[in-house]
């Protein structure tokens, strides 16, 4: 018998739960490609503010660190966006298991000098408008 991985974070709706695979990333948790995404879990209730946001340019994340409490509690990463100079969301959340190669990017980034922003993409599908967080640029 075959046993199919779900992807995303269980927690949601299956056409809300985001996606993304460790697959994707080096023993070090750097992209291995630079088309490498992960999409956001649980948009749907943020749709009127997404929509709005729909072809912003340039948009990136402001993720807060996570606190000694929420990393020993395992807590999800709310994201929230950067977009026109304002800080914008909650948008949405990382789905379950992603959360390491997210925080290792923002690491990555704030050591070589950069601000720790992870460029995003917003982008309007059948089930609604979805936050792609394009990790491949982090590299």
């Amino acid at each position: 018998m075959l046993f199919r991985r779900r992807g995303g974070d269980p927690d949601f709706p299956k056409e809300d739960r985001g996606s993304g695979s460790l697959d994707d990333y080096k023993f070090d948790l750097l992209p291995a490609k630079s088309s490498t995404v992960i999409r956001l879990a649980g948009s749907d209730p943020h749709q009127d503010l997404l929509r709005d946001l729909v072809g912003a340019d340039p948009a990136e994340t402001a993720i807060a660190r996570r606190t000694a409490e929420e990393e020993r509690t395992d807590a999800p990463i709310e994201v929230r966006l950067f977009v026109g100079g304002r800080i914008v969301g909650p948008v949405g959340r990382v789905p379950r298991g992603l959360e390491s190669p997210v925080n290792e990017a923002l690491s990555r980034l704030d050591t070589a000098g950069r601000k720790p922003r992870i460029p995003v993409e917003i982008v309007a599908t059948r089930q609604g408008v979805r936050v792609d967080l394009l990790m491949g640029e982090t590299r």
